[in-house]
């Protein structure tokens, strides 16, 4: 169900607890339920169903699906494609007309200029790509989370929510030890915290001008090797693969996001639905029942939250 996940603490205003009404959240997001892109606009985003249907019934169906008090949205991006190649074509094609016309070559500004009517002209024959995020709110935790590879992904979609709705603050989880001063204890210790195994991946990166990357994959961590690295050399970690209680399998990066996300395929597979629906409310209610557990269980291994100030 997620494959990343980046953990953000939900507060209300001035601090105090966030208690969000779901018939509210659905009726705020419909004003922003996603649009493909006009003629001559290069991005469009918006929410759609989390819950995947036919086209027709998609129109009418929730933004926001609850599922065992859990609620799961869909972040829609499209985007048009121009390839930079075809852009500059087509300016070197609109300069040389601009020198045919007045008898000298286009400045810088001009340039510029001539690149921002191209791209304007190009849009309408552009080609789209889409890409949707899953939100996941855990309102009783207090915690909300986008399934993205990347924190401009995540930052994206927490805009638009704190946009959408009124009174919601957002924060990056943060916890009283930094991932990267644990994650280096667990690799010289040779083992992850309580509940946690270390796996066979990490990456280490010196913190000298250098920038040295050393990445090991399907290897054991817990040698002399790996440990000098850490110790001797002063590398940090930057990503460490960890299990959790044998269940769920990820990897951790040094600013607290969880990736690579991957449920023990026997509690995956508990169960199998029947149709659609009961297969989205199963693969929900799996992956948040064992999530609701493990981010509380990480965050501890890390001496727990910062406070909201």
């Amino acid at each position: 169900m997620f494959k990343n996940l980046v953990i953000y603490r939900a507060t209300g205003a001035n601090g105090v607890p966030w208690e969000p009404d779901l018939t509210e959240v659905e009726t705020a997001l419909q004003a922003g339920r996603f649009l493909p892109c006009g003629a001559t606009q290069p991005v469009s985003s918006g929410w759609v169903p989390p819950r995947r249907g036919e086209p027709g019934r998609d129109a009418q169906a929730p933004l926001v699906e609850s599922v065992g008090g859990q609620w799961v949205l869909r972040l829609m991006v499209e985007q048009k494609v121009l390839p930079g190649a075809v852009v500059k074509r087509r300016v070197e094609e609109l300069a040389r007309q601009a020198e045919a016309a007045t008898g000298r070559k286009p400045g810088k500004r001009q340039t510029k200029e001539l690149k921002e009517e191209a791209v304007l002209a190009l849009l309408p024959q552009a080609f789209t790509k889409q890409a949707s995020s899953l939100v996941w709110i855990d309102p009783r935790a207090g915690l909300l989370m986008v399934d993205a590879g990347s924190a401009r992904r995540a930052e994206d979609a927490a805009s638009l929510l704190v946009q959408a709705l009124p009174g919601l603050s957002l924060r990056l989880l943060q916890t009283q030890t930094a991932p990267a001063t644990a994650m280096a204890a667990w690799l010289v210790e040779g083992e992850g915290p309580a509940g946690f195994s270390v796996d066979r991946e990490c990456e280490l990166k010196s913190t000298d001008e250098m920038k040295s990357v050393v990445r090991y994959a399907r290897h054991p961590l817990d040698t002399e090797e790996v440990r000098a690295h850490v110790q001797a050399a002063g590398k940090q970690p930057t990503r460490l693969a960890l299990t959790w209680k044998g269940r769920v399998s990820f990897v951790l990066t040094d600013t607290l996001q969880v990736k690579k996300l991957s449920v023990d395929d026997g509690i995956a597979e508990h169960g199998k639905p029947r149709d659609a629906d009961e297969g989205f409310d199963a693969d929900v209610a799996i992956a948040t029942g064992e999530l609701r557990q493990l981010i509380p269980d990480l965050v501890e291994a890390l001496d727990g939250e910062q406070p909201v100030t």
